[in-house]
């Protein structure tokens, strides 16, 4: 299932004109919007959604005229997480091994793809929703969000979401997100790292576009390779770390875009990329 093209993007709280589960919208240039688009379910995960969101992700990776995605929900909420209802129907060990891997392949393309996804947070991003805002690479929400990993109040440890948020906030302070289901304040959450930025619920999307065009100005081939070095390196001990980085500035330094970025520098004038 792909993403379904409309021509606008809804409004925080509005439902689009839609019964897809997801909503892709272009009408900003090199930024492309991703919506969920499950407002009742208050953007639940389905596996129709998974899907569409698999396709939308690839399909944008494969377009080297898109240079930022931005994430965002309509409705009342980000997103709550799995649905519920649909793991209920199929209690079995081998549906929930497949659910949950095809879960991960879904996030894993948000750091593997070349461009930067932004998560646009409204309402509340519990569980498997607060896993997706920790695998963007940045995010933005509204003031008034709030953040959780709640799978505990109900018997399920929050292992999956766990890997995400354990590498955007500190041990501790994940560990008592998952261990109580807890919420936090968009305010906590740009406090312990997990947001970048919270802002008044009105001025949420200007503040993402501000951002998103600011990235659309650097040159997209040192994106690409900074992005992927960056996650790699994190997952390196420090020698390692600093041989990946050092190859990739190297290769980065002969890429057309930097001899052109450093001779601008130099002749004092603006790049021409």
């Amino acid at each position: 299932m792909t993403a379904v093209e409309r021509p606008a993007a809804p409004a925080p709280g509005d439902e689009p004109p839609s019964d897809e589960p997801l909503i892709r919208t272009r009408r900003d240039g090199p930024i492309v919007r991703l919506t969920l688009n499950r407002p009742r379910q208050y953007n639940a995960l389905s596996e129709a959604m998974l899907d569409a969101l698999e396709s939308a992700l690839a399909e944008a990776a494969a377009d080297a005229s898109i240079r930022v995605v931005v994430l965002g929900a309509a409705g009342k909420a980000f997103c709550a997480g799995h649905d519920l209802g649909e793991m209920r129907a199929t209690p079995q060990l081998d549906y929930y091994q497949r659910l949950f891997a095809r879960c991960t392949k879904v996030m894993m393309a948000i750091q593997r793809m070349p461009q930067v996804v932004i998560a646009r947070v409204h309402g509340i991003a519990t569980a498997a929703g607060c896993q997706l805002v920790a695998m963007c690479d940045l995010a933005v929400a509204a003031d008034e969000a709030r953040f959780a990993v709640s799978g505990i109040n109900v018997g399920l440890f929050c292992a999956t979401p766990s890997v995400a948020l354990s590498r955007n906030v500190s041990r501790k302070q994940a560990f008592e997100m998952l261990v109580t289901g807890e919420f936090i304040s968009a305010a906590q959450a740009v406090e312990r790292g997990l947001v970048n930025h919270a802002v008044p619920a009105p001025e949420l999307d200007q503040a993402i576009t501000t951002l998103a065009r600011t990235i659309c100005g650097k040159p997209a081939p040192a994106i690409a390779a900074g992005k992927g070095l960056f996650y790699r390196q994190l997952e390196m001990g420090i020698e390692a770390a600093y041989q990946a980085a050092g190859q990739t500035m190297a290769c980065n330094m002969v890429d057309p875009c930097a001899q052109e970025g450093t001779l601008a520098f130099l002749e004092k004038r603006a790049p021409n990329w």
